[in-house]
């Protein structure tokens, strides 16, 4: 879902047409999602427009970066102990 919103504002019908889900699980992931802060809603006439909130995505991605160069390093080892079996 947020892959979706990340490309852009979507209004909830929308979202529901690109899932396989009912609406209450839609909606019920939608209200996690805003709860955490990762998404906003805005009323436009009837319908709910969702959209991504990417700087509240800044901690899991500096989190996740630390994980990343571990397995940096951890791969480029593996690579020389392969390259030294050859």
């Amino acid at each position: 879902m947020l892959d979706l919103l990340r490309l852009g504002e979507r209004p909830v019908n929308e979202l529901a047409r690109s899932f396989d889900m009912t609406q209450p699980s839609l909606s019920q992931h939608l209200r996690v999602l805003r709860d955490a802060g990762l998404v906003a809603h805005q009323r436009r006439g009837r319908e709910l427009w969702y959209r991504v909130q990417p700087q509240k995505l800044k901690p899991v991605g500096d989190w996740l970066a630390q994980y990343e160069q571990f397995w940096r390093h951890k791969l480029r080892a593996l690579g020389t102990v392969l390259e030294g079996e050859k």
